[in-house]
């Protein structure tokens, strides 16, 4: 007769083969999150470039099939459950697509469009210029826009 601790390990390495236990686990965790998340406090209000971020982010997690992540991502950041429309995100990030490119994430072309890249300006490295809207969505993220919606450059 076979022993709890035996029982326990042929239990788990079943769940592991079959792929369920990662699934149970991440379902526990998005669960427990849900339970703890504190509805009373107002987030702050989501940017246009953090609606963007986020989206191409959901993306990348359901085509990978980490829909708990992703469900946790939505739920705390405040993302629509309406995925965007994907010509909507093409255009909004001035990307334009084959329909090669259509079956995988944005994120994904983004990412190739820079690895595979020629060399760019500073030496084969891409110059990131200052974004202002970036500045804002931080500090309003963090409280420190202040009225007229400047932002404290010295807590940045």
């Amino acid at each position: 007769m076979a022993t709890i601790t035996e029982l326990k390990c042929a239990l788990k390495e079943t769940l592991e083969s079959r792929g369920v236990l990662g699934q149970l686990k991440a379902r526990i965790r998005a669960e427990v999150f849900s339970a703890l998340d504190d509805q009373s406090q107002a987030r702050p209000p989501l940017s246009h470039e953090n609606l963007l971020i986020n989206e191409l982010i959901r993306e990348y997690l359901e085509f990978n099939k980490y829909r708990y992540t992703a469900s946790v991502l939505t739920a705390e950041s405040g993302q629509p459950e309406v995925p965007l429309d994907r010509q909507f995100m093409s255009n909004e990030l001035n990307v334009v697509e084959d329909p090669s490119t259509r079956s995988v994430p944005l994120l994904y072309g983004l990412l190739s469009h820079f690895l595979n890249s020629g060399p760019g300006e500073k030496g084969g490295k891409l110059f990131l210029r200052g974004a202002p809207l970036a500045k804002d969505s931080i500090a309003r993220s963090m409280g420190e826009v202040g009225r007229g919606g400047e932002t404290h450059a010295a807590e940045l």
